[in-house]
């Protein structure tokens, strides 16, 4: 559930780092939001990225 349905964004895994160097596992989760926007002219509930609804690439209805 953690991706954009406008522009696909997801997770991205790395590596976190210690003072120690010491390397583990970590994930960096987009910012997603649960907005009702309009598709084709009908409300619909979508989750969508935080630079989208900026970006104004999402309709939201009223």
């Amino acid at each position: 559930m953690a991706k954009c349905e406008i522009c696909g964004k997801g997770v991205t895994f790395g590596i976190k780092v210690s003072h120690s160097h010491r390397r583990s596992n970590r994930a960096w989760k987009p910012n997603i939001r649960t907005v009702k926007a309009m598709v084709n002219g009908t409300p619909k509930t979508l989750h969508v990225c935080s630079r989208c609804l900026r970006s104004n690439k999402v309709v939201r209805s009223v």
